[in-house]
């Protein structure tokens, strides 16, 4: 017998506010306090916070999911999915608590139904989930209160509704990873426009929401085959909009690390459009100012290129030294540490190639004023099998490196070296004639 839905009830959606005509430059006061409170206004209406029902029935509570009986099972999981769809004001923190506990309840309920009930998840449920999940977690994100937002020196914007979020989250991840998931139903309903929506949501200030997107899109990526090509097509375009436009999105760490996992089970040979979005997208990106942010997530998946398809080794070699920074030490120092993981993968055919226009920088970076930098360049000779490759190739060696090692081995000063380091003066007659 069909298990009948009762119909959905329908949220109310708050009412989107017309955009006022911007005035012409002239009229604009900078210091009225007219314009300035049009201006937090407008902001707080595109503001995630502002996005409640304000016209919505009031909840009450159902009947617990594990006393109710078989027969009326579903139709009493639909009710709560129905009950979950409600989006509670949480700038608010005395309104509707009754209300806001009920759905709190109803979404602990549903999380633990997912994840601990088999033969739960029928065909007419799914409609009901992803509208429950997509009246939830999709919204226009609020723009940053601090303009120079800088993630490693400000405190991030939290989600007021994260009570509520959260648990959605959590049941949306249980909801994919169920054995009961059916991917060729559920792709009537999670497609490109959904995805693209839950792409944006990478913008979000919030590193928990960011954390459980990152796990989720993931999800989706390895249950849908058909959506792979379009994900990696739009995190393509976010990069670049990124790197060209914007040099602002919050989670491009997230995506990175992602990638990473995707560019990992890429298979061989390498399909053309992956090396282009090595060469046009991942190399560019160690352009952009905020890089330390992501440079971890970035040099993996560079590496992982390489290690895939070796012959890569000399573009993303140049690339680097390409945007190479000038002014930057920070930014110096990470390169350097990338430099010396793709070495530790190199081979000694690719390494040929690019000896002599990457120890010409890493020379300058030994003698550079900066003592990070100079210290981390001198790393480099610890590491053996960059030793080896160096001696290899002794009868090519890079003039550059030739000419700038034995000046600085009475040149280098004692605070100049790091406890540990084996220093330039301090290696073996040969390995120092090798060099």
């Amino acid at each position: 017998m069909e298990t009948k839905i009762p119909p959905a009830v329908t949220p109310t959606s708050p009412s989107s506010p017309g955009l006022s005509p911007v005035p012409p430059p002239d009229k604009v006061d900078g210091f009225s306090r007219r314009s300035l409170r049009r201006s937090r206004q407008r902001r707080s209406h595109s503001s995630s916070q502002f996005r409640y029902q304000s016209n919505q029935q009031e909840l009450t509570p159902l009947p617990l999911l594990k006393d109710a009986p078989v027969s009326e099972l579903h139709d009493l999981l639909c009710k709560k999915l129905q009950q979950c769809s409600i989006v509670f004001d949480f700038l608010d923190c005395v309104a509707d608590l009754k209300g806001k506990e009920i759905k709190r309840a109803a979404l602990n309920e549903l999380v633990e139904c997912v994840a601990t009930n088999r033969g739960i998840l029928i065909e007419p449920l799914y409609p009901e989930i992803i509208k429950m999940i997509s009246v939830n977690i999709f919204r226009i994100l609020p723009p940053s209160e601090n303009p120079e937002f800088d993630p490693e020196e400000d405190e991030p914007n939290l989600e007021p509704s994260w009570p509520h979020l959260q648990l959605v989250y959590e049941f949306f991840l249980r909801f994919l990873e169920s054995p009961d998931f059916q991917p060729s139903v559920a792709k009537r309903y999670i497609d490109q426009k959904f995805v693209l929506m839950l792409l944006e949501l990478f913008d979000s200030e919030d590193p928990r929401e960011r954390e459980y997107l990152k796990t989720i899109l993931h999800r989706v990526y390895g249950k849908f085959l058909g959506l792979r090509a379009y994900i990696r097509k739009q995190c393509n375009n976010i990069f670049l909009r990124f790197i060209y436009e914007t040099e602002h999105f919050n989670g491009v760490a997230e995506l990175l690390e992602i990638l990473g996992s995707i560019i990992n089970g890429f298979a061989l040979p390498l399909k053309a459009e992956h090396k282009q979005f090595l060469v046009r997208v991942l190399i560019p990106l160690h352009s952009v100012k905020s890089l330390s942010i992501f440079h971890a997530q970035l040099a993996y998946c560079v590496v992982q290129f390489l290690e895939k398809d070796a012959t890569l080794t000399e573009h993303v070699i140049r690339g680097l030294l390409k945007y190479w920074p000038k002014t930057c030490t920070q930014k110096e120092v990470m390169l350097l540490g990338e430099i010396e993981e793709i070495l530790d993968v190199i081979e000694p055919s690719q390494f040929v190639k690019i000896q002599e226009p990457l120890f010409k920088q890493v020379a300058r970076c030994i003698a550079s004023p900066h003592f990070q930098v100079a210290e981390r360049a001198l790393y480099f000779w610890n590491n053996e099998y960059i030793l080896s490759l160096v001696e290899d190739n002794c009868h090519g060696a890079p003039y550059h490196l030739r000419h700038a090692l034995p000046r600085l081995q009475g040149a280098l000063e004692p605070d100049h070296c790091v406890p540990g380091l084996q220093c330039p003066q301090d290696l073996h007659g040969d390995e120092w004639q090798a060099l």
